[in-house]
């Protein structure tokens, strides 16, 4: 049986944990670092682990962690929104710093790191994987950063994975705009992935072994911020929001037809 490690059993790691153990049989080791979260993740099958990854040190519990696993997928966020402060600057790409030796001298051969299409920045047009990224926020510059580190190392085979805006049953973007005015980019296209979608397709690059590839993630459904966000808030009853003209700039389209035609994968577009 296969054993696979998830770094980050949070919003997404943990159902895809409980989805790869009991869909696909393999056996995983979850970590998290919460104490309170140890018990979840035992009731759902998970081997736990707290693990705490920082920009100076790593757990202990890091080599066990991994220990006879042959797959790490990393799903840790940077959590550097608005943050520009100079002492935030590359903490992320520290703690995969220090994370690479552990993996290298582990039994893990191939790594799936959860990235975002926060690389690409705002660029205009229709964005693919040949894309050069430019990314203007802190946390993708980060991220961009800590894919060369991984893709780089030649211990382990990495694929990166770049999903856009993550929504699911209890996480939508509109619960926040609802009632707010004068938001910007009405005529910007949507470029958004439900959970179910994040799972099937993780699971799709292990089974099929697609290993040191990029792959956006996006469902292929674009209508523009206002259309799409006008019509989920009535679908909620929530207040309308209302969006400005005069605030419209970005027209940025992430395409995923790499994971369509590669991995044959079609997206759940009813959820959208």
């Amino acid at each position: 049986m296969t054993q696979i490690s998830i770094l980050g059993c949070g919003w997404l790691g943990l159902p895809l944990a409980k989805s790869l153990i009991v869909k696909k049989r393999y056996s995983v080791n979850g970590s998290t670092t919460s104490e309170n979260k140890l018990t979840v993740l035992e009731n759902a099958g998970i081997n736990p682990f707290l693990v705490a990854l920082e920009s100076e040190s790593v757990s202990e519990s890091i080599i066990p962690f991994l220990a006879e696993s042959e797959i790490l997928i990393i799903d840790i966020p940077p959590k550097l929104r608005g943050n520009n402060d100079v002492s935030s600057r590359k903490v992320f790409v520290e703690k995969i710093e220090n994370l690479i030796p552990f993996i290298e001298k582990s039994t893990v051969k191939k790594v799936l790191f959860v990235s975002s299409t926060a690389v690409y920045g705002n660029d205009n047009g229709n964005i693919t994987e040949e894309t050069i990224p430019n990314p203007e926020t802190e946390s993708g510059k980060q991220l961009l950063l800590a894919e060369a580190i991984l893709q780089k190392n030649q211990n382990f085979e990495t694929t990166i994975l770049r999903f856009g805006g993550l929504i699911g049953e209890d996480r939508h973007p509109v619960k926040h705009l609802a009632g707010k005015e004068n938001l910007e980019n009405p005529d910007a296209p949507i470029n958004l992935i439900h959970q179910n979608d994040c799972i099937k397709i993780i699971e799709e690059i292990i089974s099929q072994s697609k290993w040191n590839e990029i792959f956006n993630a996006v469902a292929p459904f674009h209508p523009t911020r206002e259309e799409y966000y006008t019509q989920q808030a009535k679908e909620q009853n929530l207040v309308l929001p209302k969006f400005s003209a005069e605030k419209s700039n970005i027209k940025k389209t992430i395409s995923s037809e790499k994971i369509e035609t590669i991995l044959n994968y079609q997206f759940k577009l009813d959820v959208y």
